[in-house]
């Protein structure tokens, strides 16, 4: 590891930002959840920063930034490059201390974002169709307009900002001695390890990247993964870790953990069964990756970090529906049968005595290579776990049914 003696960012900055911010943010709890500690074999706590106003704790260092500055700079204003987390913190406390915030976004950016961020009256330019030429965009209005830009990241105020919600987390959970912390750009773990090595220097720190974006992964591991996908972590889906906070990962993280859309699927919807918690994918990263790899943690006291809550609802639903798929709660039943009247009496018979719920019913008699007289007939149905659905395509089999399951991906 190098050297943490030469980091800009000590303990006494972090307690010095909790001191400056913790009177306008939510003191999230951080709790011990009892069903993810039995699933995980770890003694699992979790800090709900989902519960911020914003839903996630990027208001934390926007906060510190903004109450660090100058007074000509407030009243310039500040500038940011981001389609996310990060853009409606800066927008949010930007309005409640009178500050004028511009935010560059992709044209692409969802209207939902862009609406969100607007709400808190803060300019909105989009341009560009990448986040790279927003960036670029933004630092040209920066010098253009004279305004402070504030980076999502890669600041020593935003890390030391982002680090208070560790100091929460050892008041209230002291026998914490791993931390799982997603990473994007670094900003959150790079505080958090600070806090972590001054106050609980044994504990491990534990970084989670989406495998489709390792790019801190890369840089502390060395090797050259691609970074390109359609990954439900879109909040840790950045191309380009901080120049700054590679440097504190290595002073001060033990390992980086890569973790699959499958796993951040499964998080996701177990935190939003088992806790009542709805959490974006970035958010669930920490618990994903305790779900795909439980003996590296079994038995530690595990501190997990909710780092968001802001999930498309559409999306969302369709990570819950595809769970459900997985789990065998919710199976399509496909059938071929000949096209006579009665085929499906006998079928529904079988799925009344097995008690299995049919949902939708889709026939197919034209898109097929069958002969004429044929059909292919999808049975969308409820069941109560994957015995239960193991159960059904086994009496249908000896009912003489063809049948065979639909797999999601």
């Amino acid at each position: 590891m190098a050297d943490q003696d030469m980091l800009p960012v000590t303990l006494a900055d972090v307690r010095a930002a909790h001191d400056r911010i913790r009177e306008s943010i939510i003191r999230t709890p951080t709790l011990r959840s009892q069903t993810l500690s039995q699933l995980t074999g770890a003694n699992v706590w979790l800090k709900f920063e989902n519960l911020q106003f914003t839903a996630a704790y990027k208001e934390r260092g926007a906060l510190n930034r903004l109450l660090q500055l100058g007074d000509a700079a407030l009243k310039a204003g500040v500038i940011a490059a981001s389609a996310g987390n990060h853009a409606q913190g800066l927008a949010y406390h930007g309005k409640r201390l009178g500050v004028p915030v511009t935010i560059v976004m992709p044209k692409p950016t969802p209207i939902v974002k862009v609406m969100q961020t607007q709400s808190h009256d803060a300019r909105v330019v989009l341009f560009g169709e990448t986040y790279d030429q927003a960036y670029a965009h933004a630092r040209e209005l920066e010098k253009r307009e004279n305004l402070t830009f504030v980076h999502p990241f890669d600041e020593p105020e935003i890390i030391a900002g982002q680090g208070t919600l560790a100091i929460e987390m050892l008041d209230d959970a002291p026998d914490i001695d791993c931390f799982v912390v997603p990473i994007g750009g670094g900003g959150l773990i790079s505080g958090i390890s600070t806090v972590a090595r001054a106050l609980k220097p044994e504990a491990q720190i534990i970084g989670v990247q989406a495998e489709l974006f390792p790019s801190m992964y890369n840089v502390f591991k060395g090797t050259q993964l691609d970074c390109v996908g359609d990954t439900l972590a879109e909040g840790i889906a950045v191309k380009y870790p901080g120049d700054l906070t590679r440097r504190f990962v290595a002073a001060q993280v033990d390992d980086i953990q890569l973790v699959g859309e499958r796993h951040l699927e499964q998080a996701v919807s177990l935190l939003l069964q088992i806790e009542k918690t709805v959490v974006e994918g970035a958010g669930a990263a920490g618990l994903a990756a305790l779900l795909a790899n439980p003996d590296r943690f079994r038995g530690r006291n595990v501190g997990i970090v909710l780092c968001g809550g802001n999930i498309d609802t559409r999306l969302l639903a369709n990570v819950l529906l595809r769970d459900l798929a997985r789990s065998g709660r919710l199976a399509r039943v496909r059938l071929r049968l000949q096209d006579r009247p009665g085929a499906l009496f006998g079928v529904f018979g079988i799925f009344a005595k097995l008690d299995a719920n049919v949902l939708e019913i889709y026939h197919q008699r034209v898109f097929t290579n069958l002969p004429a007289k044929g059909l292919i007939t999808d049975i969308e149905c409820e069941l109560r776990d994957s015995a239960h659905l193991e159960a059904l395509l086994t009496a249908l089999a000896e009912g003489g049914y063809d049948a065979s399951l639909v797999e999601p991906d």
